[in-house]
């Protein structure tokens, strides 16, 4: 038994379920102590394809976990990854002929504005809203307005939502654990928040992620994640093109790849070399088709997540810095030139390569944000009715 409360985290991604328990301690440092992962069966196309395995697998993970720390879990932070969301950004108003901005203003937007997101997405629940935008009079600003006086206020909100089948199939099983969701969290938004503290506490950028057979880009807004988008391709596609161009077998490809340095200046007499041809007839094939083949591919690519992504063309004027992140190296370090200068919009974006999160990082990011919040995460208040009782009090003691 320990002396701090255990906090359970579980992350549910495309291939894998991952199990970890943090602790907290006074200088609220919340440690990772245990980390476990089991593949994700029973979970196809982004939803609950089978109820009873993925039951079974998360009862069987906590029973471990509570029997190792003898500790009985009775509640749970989810952290959501290979689900469908939905984002939506709207903006409210308040005119005020000159007079002062009140927090009851601002109470007011947020829930006029929440109001308006449930009764149109009724099929969906809310899983975080951010304060992405503050404009007085036509000027943005960094922090609420709350007693500044002006003419005109706008308020914009991003809104991030779940399917409410698939929210309730996740509850109904951890209930069933006697578990209960404390806080459903969006993977990208720790990632995000992860990224501004390890950059200065840059606000403004696009991260994309190349995987071997998938990729997803996210873009976050004044330390607010606005959207995010997945691709069912990756880094073998462009492994995929080169075996069928040049149709020489894969594991010669690979072989090749991880002994090259890539250039754009190959000569035509430059080959890929007969030592790499171990199970197959040596055939003259030039390097510099190699690179055209992946050079075209990946600019598809880049077009397909960022450039002519419909979805984010409002956005591409606001940030000056992509970040890319390789996951599956092997495939994306030989053409990592290409990559980053793809993705850098013709040198108008700097595109920096970034590491893979550290699970201790993430993981006590996630505790932080779970324990404190996040500075752009906005909860609207309803106002509560106050009872006769309470109405009497306050106008004898007022």
């Amino acid at each position: 038994m320990t002396n701090f409360p255990l906090i359970l985290l579980l992350e549910i991604n495309r291939s894998k379920l991952i199990f970890s328990v943090i602790k907290n301690n006074e200088q609220n440092d919340f440690n990772t102590i245990y980390t476990s992962e089991a593949q994700s069966k029973g979970i196809e196309n982004s939803r609950i394809s089978d109820y009873d395995k993925v039951f079974n697998i998360i009862k069987e993970n906590i029973f471990k976990i509570e029997k190792r720390f003898n500790y009985t879990f009775k509640n749970v932070v989810l952290i959501l990854d290979d689900f469908d969301f939905t984002f939506v950004n709207l903006s409210g108003y308040k005119k005020l002929n000159g007079s002062q901005m009140l927090r009851e203003n601002i109470i007011y937007i947020l829930n006029t504005l929440k109001s308006y997101v449930v009764q149109n997405e009724t099929k969906k629940n809310i899983i975080h809203i951010f304060n992405s935008k503050y404009c007085l009079d036509g000027k943005e600003i960094e922090n609420l307005p709350i007693g500044l006086f002006g003419e005109f206020y706008s308020h914009e909100l991003s809104f991030i939502l779940l399917n409410k089948n698939d929210y309730k199939n996740l509850e109904k099983i951890l209930e069933k654990c006697n578990l209960k969701i404390t806080k459903t969290i969006l993977k990208s938004f720790i990632e995000g928040t992860c990224t501004i503290e390890r950059n200065d506490n840059l606000e403004t950028f696009f991260q994309i992620q190349i995987n071997k057979n998938s990729s997803n880009i996210f873009y976050f807004e004044n330390c607010s994640l606005k959207y995010e988008q997945k691709f069912n391709f990756g880094s073998e596609i462009v492994i995929n093109d080169i075996e069928k161009v040049t149709s020489i077998k894969r594991e010669t490809i690979n072989r090749f790849l991880k002994k090259t340095s890539f250039k754009k200046d190959f000569g035509d007499d430059d080959l890929i070399e007969e030592e790499f041809f171990n199970s197959e007839n040596f055939r003259k094939i030039k390097k510099k088709l190699i690179y055209e083949i992946a050079r075209m591919r990946i600019k598809e690519i880049s077009e397909i997540l960022l450039t002519h992504n419909v979805n984010i063309l409002n956005y591409l004027n606001n940030t000056k810095v992509n970040f890319l992140n390789f996951g599956d190296k092997s495939q994306c370090e030989p053409f990592k030139d290409l990559y980053l200068s793809n993705f850098a919009l013709s040198n108008k974006i700097q595109t920096k390569e970034i590491e893979k999160i550290p699970n201790e990082f993430f993981n006590q990011k996630t505790g932080r944000i779970v324990h404190f919040g996040w500075n752009k995460e906005a909860i609207p208040v309803t106002k509560q009715r106050k009872s006769l009782l309470a109405r009497l009090f306050d106008t004898i003691f007022s």
